[in-house]
């Protein structure tokens, strides 16, 4: 762990990257009004148990946090919703995701590889964020949803203001978050809600054979999808869609840089490069923490929690129990074996898992061509998402 806090400026509130978490595995935050859930076995209950564990944590904000007559609702949003709508709903998508599909992407995910570093090359750097990590997910996930690759900046930018944010997590102060930069994220909900309308509609007038057209003529007990959940499922799988990737891959690099000799050792066996992404998603979990919310008394990790009650869930700290993983702050590609939660369990299961572990592994295996040496800039330093719920960086400039 040293390695790491010693090596880059980690925030504070990544606290999972500081040391070993050695707390109780479910600990109530009366001042937060929350309970946040650390171990390994009860986060993997609490995912297991949709019916005691619900993903729809809106309805336990205080009302008037989001204004719906500002554009924001999360209706048709897979990560929110609970059986049986989920699973009618994730069968409109999972097709678009079968392991035969991501696998047919595998030369454009590595001809877009070479454009991209190709430019990076030409212009004498390569910062892994702006010119490989955050423009190779966001291009494929645009080209199968059929909007267009050059509008990638304005991705960013609704990206950047929703999730890159130092935001207190607090159900208690929830209804009072009407800073600037909750502005500019309601901003920039309503302008990507806009903007796929937009599509949407020309879709319903001229189909096409893409993801978003196979949407917008999608039924679900014999009626089509109303707008509203087009656009919101349009949302999280254009945001989803890259934001993992992006943070899949720098984190990836960042862990090779740390430890040079785990990048030697890739170096020598790429056939380790699979087990090195997924040893990366265990160290550093993108999603660090989950929302829930109980939908009855329960009791979990010698704890009872009330119904109604917000529950916090840390895949980044569970990731690193000990009760689970031997040595779990060193980063063991070789860890035989690795279940971590990164990508959640059960019916939340990531559906384009398969997808960001064949972007970074194909993106790794480029880097590794055509650099000696995947080495930090020790003049232009690594900057960390300010975001508590989130572990990635932003940016990456490598020599």
């Amino acid at each position: 762990m040293a390695a790491i806090v010693e090596r880059y400026d980690v925030p504070a509130q990544h606290f999972w990257l500081h040391g070993p978490y050695e707390g109780p595995p479910v600990v109530h935050d009366e001042d937060a009004g929350l309970w946040n859930v650390y171990g390994y076995p009860e986060l993997h209950d609490v995912l297991a148990d949709p019916g005691t564990y619900s993903s729809d944590t809106m309805r336990l904000l205080p009302k008037g946090t989001f204004a719906e007559d500002e554009g924001f609702s999360l209706k048709g949003f897979l990560t929110q919703i609970d059986p049986p709508e989920h699973g009618k709903l994730r069968k409109l998508v999972s097709a678009a995701f079968t392991r035969k599909v991501v696998a047919d992407l595998e030369p454009r995910i590595a001809d877009l590889t070479g454009e991209l570093l190709d430019a990076a090359r030409e212009r004498g750097r390569l910062e892994l964020v702006t010119d490989l990590a955050y423009p190779l997910p966001v291009i494929v996930i645009a080209e199968l949803l059929g909007v267009p690759t050059s509008d990638r900046q304005l991705f960013r930018r609704w990206a950047d203001a929703l999730f890159s944010r130092e935001t207190k997590i607090s159900m208690k102060e929830a209804g009072d978050r009407r800073d600037a930069a909750t502005d500019a994220a309601l901003t920039s909900w309503k302008e990507m809600t806009d903007y796929l309308a937009g599509h949407a509609a020309e879709r319903r007038a001229r189909p096409r054979a893409d993801l978003l057209t196979k949407l917008v003529e999608a039924e679900v007990d014999g009626e089509r999808l109303p707008d509203e959940q087009v656009v919101n499922f349009g949302i999280i799988l254009l945001l989803a869609g890259h934001i993992t990737t992006t943070m899949l891959l720098g984190n990836t690099v960042l862990c090779l840089d740390a430890f040079p000799e785990r990048q030697a050792e890739v170096r020598a066996d790429r056939a380790l490069v699979p087990e090195v992404i997924e040893e990366s998603l265990r160290y550093f979990t993108p999603f660090a923490a989950l929302g829930r919310s109980t939908t009855r008394e329960t009791e979990l990790g010698g704890m009872t929690i009330p119904a109604d009650s917000m529950l916090l869930t840390w895949p980044a700290v569970a990731n690193r129990d000990p009760r689970q993983f031997e040595r779990p702050q060193e980063f063991d590609p070789r860890r035989d074996p690795n279940p971590h939660l990164a990508f959640g369990r059960g019916i939340h299961f990531c559906l384009g898992a398969p997808l960001a572990r064949l972007e970074g592994r194909v993106a790794l295996n480029l880097l590794l061509d055509r650099h000696a040496s995947l080495r930090t800039d020790p003049r232009d330093p690594v900057a960390f998402i300010p975001t508590p719920t989130m572990t990635g960086v932003r940016r990456l400039p490598l020599q």
